[in-house]
């Protein structure tokens, strides 16, 4: 199953800069028979884990999200970039190579002591995703497991997750 669904996975070389393999996964979501295997292998590895939210990750958590939260009858929570949230936020801050990033969540999203899957598209630097757990935790939810389509093993974003969070990958680069 993952040969196919990684047959489908477009890599990109040089871009966005010199000495980066980009993993495009438009070419596997545009593939019907890829795109379900994705999202039924991800669905498989949570669905008698009590998950009662998926939080997505802008932009492309959301593909696998919503599909996630439908097939395992959990509420969808939208993770966003800054100012895109239309009700009161938290917001996280995190590190980028130059800089730093924020990611927001509404306040209300997560009840207290809710079950939470977090999912993005890919697990590169870890940032984010680490981000994304501790807006989690602001408003009361467990962060109880990540998944991702790609996991870019060599940059070891999986040491930023907290050790008893579950982390799943489909594919590993």
């Amino acid at each position: 199953m993952n040969e196919y669904v990684q047959s489908k996975i477009r890599s990109i070389v040089d871009f966005p800069k010199k000495g980066i393999i980009f993993r495009d996964i438009t070419t596997a979501c545009k593939d019907a028979k890829a795109l379900k295997e994705i999202v039924e292998y991800l669905t498989e590895q949570f669905k008698n884990k009590g998950i009662d939210y998926v939080a997505a990750v802008e932009s492309r958590g959301f593909i696998f999200g919503s599909a996630l939260a439908c097939n395992m009858g959990a509420g969808l929570i939208l993770i966003r970039k800054p100012g895109k949230l239309p009700a009161e936020v938290v917001s996280q801050e995190y590190q980028l190579e130059y800089g730093t990033d924020k990611i927001e969540m509404h306040k209300d999203a997560i009840e207290k002591g809710k079950k939470v899957l977090l999912i993005d598209d890919l697990l590169a630097t870890g940032g984010t995703i680490n981000a994304a757990c501790k807006l989690v935790k602001k408003v009361g939810g467990i962060p109880v497991a990540c998944a991702f389509v790609i996991e870019l093993e060599d940059l070891k974003g999986r040491e930023k997750i907290d050790s008893d969070v579950e982390v799943v990958s489909m594919l590993k680069y």
